[in-house]
This record gives C-alpha cells, sequence and structure tokens, in this order.
C-alpha cells in the first residue's frame, strides 16, 4: 500500500474513494477485508486522512507522506549511482552495561541497528562515514539513567580495512552478493519480456510494485561500503541496471492500468493518477524525481 502511494499519487488534494483503494489492491489477490485492515493502519500511522466529499468519506494523502514519499522514492532509485564519497572515518559506538541491564543491551542494538550500524564485536558497533550525532543523542537518551552504564561515540580510520580483523569482516558480503544475484535471476526473465513488448498493463502494474518492492529490501540492507572493501565481481551494478530498466518501462503501463481499475469508482482518477520517474543524467543515469504531466 506504501509503495502504491508513492509510486502514483502525488498531491494531497486528491481524493480517493475507498472503493477504488480496494480495487487496486485487488490487483495483488488482497481481499476487501484486507484493504481496508490496510487503510486503517495508515490512517492510524498518520500517512493517510479522511474527509468528506460531499456525502462520501474520502482518503487524501497527508503533505508530510507526500515529502517523505518523495525522499524515500528518490533514494531508492538513486542507490547505487555513484561509489559514495569515502575519507576513511568510521563512526564508533562502544558501551559497557552493567550485568542485570540486558533489557538495555537489547534496547541498544535494536536502535543502533535501526540507525545502520553493526556489531564488529559485542559491545563495539561501527557504520561507514563520520555520522556521530545519531547514535550520540540514541545512547543518551536509552543510557542516561542506567547506573553504572558507559558509553562512547567516537569517529576512527582503522589501519587495516579489508582483513578478518577489520570492519568490512563485521559484514555479510557474501550473503548480500547471493541476494543481488537472486533478484538478477528473477527479473531478468522479465526485463526481456518487458524488451519483447510482451508485458500488459494489468502485468505491468504487479511487475512494477514488486520490483520495487525487492529493490527497496536490497537498499534497506546494504550497507553502501566503499569500492575498495567489496569482493570482486560485485553484482549492484548489474542488479540496479535490471531494477531501473523494468521500473522504468513499465510506468506508463502501470499508469494506465491503475487509472482502469480505479476509474469505475473513482471518476477523476485519471487526473490525479500519474507514475514516478527519474529523469537520465549523463554523470548519475539519474537526476531527479519528476512526474509525468
Amino acid at each position: 500500500m506504501a509503495t502504491l502511494l508513492g509510486e502514483y499519487f502525488d498531491s494531497p488534494e486528491a481524493d480517493l474513494p475507498s472503493a477504488a483503494v480496494v480495487a487496486m489492491l485487488r490487483e495483488f489477490g488482497i481481499s476487501e477485508a484486507s484493504a481496508r485492515s490496510a487503510l486503517s493502519r495508515l490512517i492510524r500511522r498518520g500517512l493517510i486522512a479522511t474527509r468528506r466529499v460531499g456525502r462520501q468519506s474520502t482518503y487524501h494523502i497527508t503533505p508530510q507522506t507526500i515529502a517523505s514519499h518523495r525522499a524515500y522514492m528518490h533514494r531508492f532509485l538513486t542507490f547505487g549511482a555513484e561509489p559514495p564519497p569515502w575519507t576513511g572515518d568510521w563512526t564508533v559506538v562502544a558501551f559497557s552495561l552493567p550485568e542485570p541491564g540486558q533489557a538495555h543491551r537489547h534496547h541498544v542494538r535494536k536502535t543502533l541497528g535501526a540507525l545502520g550500524f553493526v556489531r564488529l564485536y559485542d559491545s563495539v558497533w561501527i557504520k561507514p562515514g563520520r555520522e556521530p550525532q545519531a547514535p550520540r543523542q540514541a545512547m543518551s537518551a536509552i543510557l542516561a539513567d542506567v547506573e553504572r552504564a558507559r558509553w562512547s561515540v567516537m569517529c576512527a580510520q582503522f589501519d587495516e580495512e579489508s582483513g578478518p580483523h577489520g570492519p568490512a569482516a563485521a559484514y555479510d558480503l557474501d550473503c548480500l552478493a547471493t541476494a543481488y544475484r537472486a533478484f538478477i535471476d528473477q527479473y531478468s526473465g522479465v526485463r526481456d519480456a518487458v524488451h519483447a513488448g510482451e508485458v500488459d498493463t494489468a502485468q505491468a502494474f504487479v511487475v512494477r510494485t514488486s520490483v520495487m518492492d525487492s529493490w527497496r529490501s536490497l537498499v534497506l540492507i546494504d550497507p553502501d561500503l566503499p569500492e575498495h572493501l567489496l569482493p570482486a565481481p560485485w553484482p549492484r551494478q548489474h542488479a540496479r541496471e535490471t531494477f531501473l530498466d523494468i521500473h522504468a518501462a513499465l510506468g506508463p503501463l502501470a499508469e494506465a492500468r491503475l487509472v482502469e481499475v480505479a476509474t469505475p469508482y473513482w471518476p477523476a482518477a485519471a487526473s490525479w493518477v500519474n507514475h514516478f520517474r527519474l529523469a537520465k543524467d549523463s554523470s548519475l543515469g539519474i537526476s531527479g524525481g519528476t512526474r509525468d504531466a
């Protein structure tokens, strides 16, 4: 549901009838009851809101959600376009907790993981780049009142980055490479079918959403390490090209299908539905998010 909102809706003025949303999700085999439950969850999370249009209650995307979706879409579509800038700096978090502090230890680990850190040693966590502010605030919030808790956030450089005792050893790069290759295997046939014009609008709508969800999952687990720490050959670029090719080519077809299924319940659908795309750029392959008019 969140993927659909980010991909095809870009205005808080669009009033979506619930029946139109149900019809959209039916394309993915989602029942009416499950679709309405999904709407309720999004309302509770503040991602969408309701208002009355005449005698009918409709849903609209909040401006905050639209801004968030734009940022997320741009991140997912530009990820891997060029190597990250690298200075050799790592952000390091080290902590020591009293023996009974298992709940706090779990909270710290969960929070650091959410911030993109990985465990180098039991109580030493690292992240590439120089970003001390967020972990410092998080550690203070969690441990400020914990007796005998000690923690430090620092920026450091390792003498040996890629060896068995360096920071690269904290990452399961073999597992990540396998995930990228599985993505390529899953969608290479789809890419060929797209190029051959063998994908209709109904298939395009489902496949475009599926490939975005699959790619997004990879982006969220990829630490985006500098190239010299990655094993060769690294399959991310091939996977990225596969994703972008499918995503861009199926945009108009998927948009047409969404309009087709929503219009019986929402006559104004064609005025509001449009697919997110990225314009070409000679250096990155992309320049920024745009919408087809």
